[in-house]
């Protein structure tokens, strides 16, 4: 026999909470410390979950600037942060 277990709308808010906290960790990961300020190709497409092809297409069409020197192209946390809050459209 399966045991019942409620939810309570505090564990929903607890929950939301611990979530929350999560995913700020994962979109700030330097927060409270010297934050990187200059992200490589690779590291931006980890946190934007983009394929190669997609980055250099968001380079092409301008959505995402960047900055190339000597053959290694850097890009801006916040340039990312603003287009990861819909402000690159």
């Amino acid at each position: 026999m399966t045991a019942i277990e409620l939810i309570t709308k505090e564990d929903l808010r607890q929950f939301k909470s611990e979530l929350l906290s999560e995913i700020n960790a994962i979109m700030h990961p330097h927060q409270g410390g010297a934050s990187k300020q200059w992200l490589k190709s690779a590291e931006v497409r980890k946190l934007l979950n983009i394929s190669p092809g997609t980055l250099q297409n968001l380079r092409i069409n301008g959505t995402l600037r960047f900055t190339k020197i000597g053959g290694m192209m850097y890009y801006k946390l916040e340039d990312i942060t603003t287009l990861l809050e819909g402000g690159g459209q």
